[in-house]
């Protein structure tokens, strides 16, 4: 019976009644309780998965669209990435967190979450291990954001476009940045979701400097030295030329839209799928290994992010779009 728990487990995944986070704690509870009579399987699966996934969400980007969002707030943009990054690596670096572990925490803090976590690992050629735990940190923090934003908007007298804005550069995932803007108005989700995208569309440029770099320097898992063999080389990001192909083909020639959202849709499914195959490989050793030491990390990065980007809001630093 166990042997057919996890292929049965994963198919269900599929279902659009699946969200990403009850997926990855589903693989999880399941390995925790029956255990992973194919573990090697999955740890290959969830690297093809993760590539085909992000290559399929590209066609659910309008590249105008993100063009014109992006030039009006290009500078906010790159200033909030690259000074949440920085934060993120610092706290890692000071609370001792894996190195691989924290540097997909704050790239999932400072773009789009998920989607961002699963565009870097394979370029880190992260663990499984560590992609779980930046996940679980990330899912956490997000569904917490999902539940207070919306009533604090309103304590903090924001209007709609301040909302929407404050959602998209503070929330992780795109999906909860709608979920919580659709809950306080119209406004707020057609600013928090143009906005949203266009910072997500930031993964490209960063993870190929991220490719650059791991080339000329690999990040090694604070615990590669207890492994034996030979390191595989890191991979470069050419699933993002993909990515860009699959927005660009969408973008301009309209007969394809429709086929487009076909696609966006399935590949979200699949990288469903995929939290609930790293969830699966994630071990109660692997959890006692990573320690509370990552949250912190995340609680602390986010929390400042929060707090950084209201700032910049009300003291109408920002422009909005």
């Amino acid at each position: 019976m166990k042997r057919f728990l996890i292929p049965v487990l994963a198919v269900l995944c599929l279902l659009p009644f699946i969200s990403p986070a009850f997926a990855l704690v589903l693989g999880m509870a399941t390995v925790w309780i029956c255990g992973n009579p194919y573990l090697a399987v999955t740890k290959k699966l969830t690297k093809q998965l993760l590539a085909v996934s992000i290559i399929g969400l590209g066609a659910g980007m309008d590249l105008n669209v993100i063009a014109q969002t992006g030039l009006h707030g290009l500078y906010l943009t790159a200033f909030t990435i690259f000074g949440i990054l920085a934060a993120g690596l610092l706290i890692g670096h000071c609370l001792r967190v894996n190195k691989q572990t924290s540097i997909l925490i704050a790239i999932g803090t400072a773009i789009c979450g998920g989607s961002a976590i699963a565009a870097a690992a394979p370029v880190l050629n992260a663990k499984d291990q560590n992609i779980s735990v930046a996940l679980g940190v990330v899912f956490i923090l997000n569904a917490f954001a999902l539940l207070i934003f919306p009533p604090l908007g309103h304590v903090l007298g924001l209007s709609q476009e301040q909302f929407g804005l404050w959602g998209a550069l503070a929330i992780h995932d795109t999906s909860s940045v709608v979920g919580a803007a659709a809950h306080y108005g119209a406004g707020a989700l057609e600013t928090g979701t143009t906005v949203k995208l266009t910072r997500a569309l930031w993964i490209i440029p960063l993870t190929f400097m991220l490719g650059l770099y791991v080339h000329a320097r690999p990040i090694k898992s604070d615990d590669d030295e207890e492994d034996s063999g030979v390191k595989a080389a890191p991979k470069k990001p050419w699933f993002i030329f993909g990515f860009v192909i699959m927005a660009a083909l969408v973008t301009y020639f309209p007969f394809l839209q429709s086929a487009g959202e076909v696609i966006h849709g399935l590949s979200k499914r699949v990288l469903i799928l995929t939290l609930f195959l790293i969830g699966a490989g994630l071990t109660i050793d692997a959890i006692k290994t990573a320690g509370i030491k990552p949250l912190i990390q995340g609680s602390i990065l986010w929390l400042l992010t929060l707090c950084g980007t209201f700032a910049l809001i009300k003291l109408d630093l920002v422009g909005l779009p």
